[in-house]
Parts: C-alpha cells; sequence; structure tokens
C-alpha cells in the first residue's frame, strides 16, 4: 500500500500538471479552463489509486483486475469531452479543450500509477503542441477566420452594396446574414463573414464605420 506522503505527492503532482495545461485553456477564454482540467487530472489520480486499492484489498480472494476502474475513465472523459465541442454555423469549436481534457485524465491515471516519467514528459510535449504549434500555425499556415459582425444603419439610407464592396476588398466572403430592426427604429446587419486573416480587422471596421448612413458597426 502507499504511504500517506506518496499519496499526497501524487495528488499535489497532479493538480500542477494537469493546471499547468487547465493554465493556457484558461488564457485562451475557454469554458474548460484551469478548474475544470486540475478536477479532471485530479479525479482520474484518484480512480486510479482506487483501482490499486481494491485490487491490494481482494489479492488472493478475487479475481480483481487492477485496470478495470481506470480504464471507465478514458471512455466515460468522453462526455465531458463532447460538452465542450460545440457547432456554430460553419465552424467548430472546443475540439482542442476536448482533447487536452482528454490528456489530463491520462495524466491523472499515470500520476495515480506512479508512472512520473511518462507524465512529465506528455505534460511538456501537451504544452508544446498548445503553445508552440499554435504559434507556428499561425505564422506558417493559412487559416480562415469566421466572424460575426453588427452593423447599425439609418433605415432611410442603404448601404449593404457600400459594406459589400469594403468586404469584397479584403476577400471578405459573407456567409450569412440577418436583417433586424432596433428599438429606436435602425436597422441592424448582422453578417457570419469568412475572412482570411485577421490582420485587417481593426481597418474593416474603420472604413465600414466611414459608409454614409452607418451608425456604428462592431466585431462580436
Amino acid at each position: 500500500m502507499l504511504s500517506d506522503k506518496e499519496i499526497i505527492f501524487r495528488l499535489i503532482l497532479s493538480v500542477g500538471l494537469g493546471g499547468l495545461i487547465g493554465l493556457e485553456r484558461e488564457a485562451h477564454g475557454r469554458a474548460a479552463g484551469l478548474r475544470t482540467h486540475i478536477l479532471v487530472c485530479l479525479g482520474s489520480c484518484l480512480i486510479m489509486f482506487t483501482s490499486m486499492y481494491l485490487y491490494e484489498i481482494y489479492k488472493g480472494l478475487a479475481q480483481v483486475d487492477p485496470a478495470r476502474i481506470a480504464a471507465q475513465v478514458v471512455s466515460g472523459i468522453g462526455f465531458l469531452g463532447a460538452g465542450t465541442i460545440l457547432r456554430f454555423r460553419a465552424s467548430v469549436r472546443g475540439l482542442t479543450t476536448a482533447a487536452s481534457l482528454w490528456t489530463v485524465a491520462g495524466l491523472g491515471l499515470a500520476i495515480g500509477s506512479g508512472f512520473y516519467k511518462a507524465a512529465y514528459f506528455t505534460t511538456f510535449f501537451a504544452l508544446l503542441a498548445l503553445v508552440a504549434l499554435n504559434k507556428l500555425e499561425k505564422m506558417w499556415l493559412r487559416k480562415d477566420w469566421y466572424k460575426f459582425i453588427e452593423i447599425e444603419t439609418n433605415k432611410e439610407i442603404n448601404p449593404l452594396e457600400e459594406i459589400r464592396r469594403v468586404l469584397s476588398d479584403y476577400d471578405v466572403e459573407i456567409r450569412d446574414f440577418d436583417i433586424l430592426r432596433s428599438p429606436e427604429d435602425k436597422i441592424i446587419l448582422k453578417m457570419w463573414l469568412k475572412l482570411l486573416t485577421s490582420r485587417y480587422d481593426d481597418e474593416i471596421l474603420y472604413k465600414i464605420m466611414n459608409i454614409k448612413g452607418v451608425y456604428k458597426a462592431n466585431w462580436e
């Protein structure tokens, strides 16, 4: 059986390593952030302890598989991960967070079983993938950006053609849009846009704001 000191060390380690990955997700404003990743890693560590504990208790008395309970974490974490994945119109969000939750669940199991080396290396490579590769993707790989823009206009003047012209100058594609009427009897255009880059966001907003009949515009 493990000593109290070893149990506490493994629990603290699971909080630390799971928290490192959760911190990166928290910094990007994800719903499953620091606390969620810590709890998943800590809970997985506890489940691993429980599996090992039951094995020690019933060893020789009954046929017990020490990996049986822990194995349920691998499939069970899928439900939590699925809750972070959202399909929003043309884009899917939350896949990376779901993958990071699955990884920290594995970290908890590894730490709980005392497989420290694998836990350290996994944490290092997971952070490398989340931080360093994210920067490389932005630098070298083309990525389409999907954004909402809300534009408030004068109902007497239709600036839609001018707005289309500005967007087309930056190769921005209108994927969908709604036309609403505000309580002040103004027209609100809500557009779902596909952009090649986010570099010109402020410039696009500035040009739209200067179109006659546009009161205000902002990205959502």
